[in-house]
């Protein structure tokens, strides 16, 4: 059952939807005994990080997520401000981040940017899968995801990063480090690439 943590940020019903529409069985909670039966984890997010990660720390599921993803090996998926909260910071705040991912979260740089590219950067982009994860399976060669976020994560080890996109220049559109994925865009918001990428990590993790 994939588990859609409930911390007070995120579209979580828009996620659950999608997931439906893939007949992925799913539920939302921040209860901790449930959390612990999960075989799946999806972390939402978006807005500021450090309201995410303030916020998540105030709902006592640290311990219980570390458990799941650290020590059991539970496939999570963060996705925009989800999967940044997975990196060690952000230049957007202050606060830590979980650290599960060698990244650090960095804003855009606007000196790459040319007129007509705004921050933050919202709209469908097209993207690029640089390696063979299953995550990626049955995708077509060409996809395209919908983005809205002023910061992305920067990679310590390019091994970890599984998606890159352009927006002025090329940067980390998702990492995947073991059973830990981040996706900087919104599958719930994709249509059909979305759909096939929630259904291959309902499916083949």
């Amino acid at each position: 059952m994939i588990t859609i943590i409930d911390y007070g940020v995120g579209n979580i019903k828009s996620i659950q939807n999608m997931l439906k529409k893939i007949s992925a069985p799913s539920f939302i909670t921040n209860d901790i005994k449930k959390i612990a039966q999960a075989t799946h984890i999806i972390l939402p997010g978006v807005g500021h990080f450090d309201h995410g990660m303030k916020k998540l720390i105030e709902s006592g599921l640290l311990e219980i997520l570390s458990k799941k993803v650290l020590i059991e090996k539970v496939p999570i998926l963060g996705i925009c401000l989800g999967a940044q909260l997975l990196t060690r910071g952000s230049e957007e705040g202050d606060c830590e981040g979980l650290g599960w991912i060698d990244a650090y979260t960095i804003k855009f740089d606007n000196s790459k940017l040319t007129d007509n590219l705004k921050i933050p950067h919202m709209g469908w982009s097209d993207v690029s899968f640089i390696n063979e994860a299953k995550l990626f399976s049955n995708m077509p060669k060409e996809c395209r995801f919908y983005f809205v976020h002023s910061y992305h994560i920067k990679c310590d080890n390019v091994k970890d990063i599984a998606v890159t996109t352009e927006h002025g220049y090329q940067f980390t559109a998702g990492v995947i480090k073991d059973n830990i994925i981040g996706m900087q865009f919104h599958p719930e918001k994709s249509h059909k690439f979305g759909m096939q990428l929630l259904r291959n990590f309902a499916k083949k993790y």
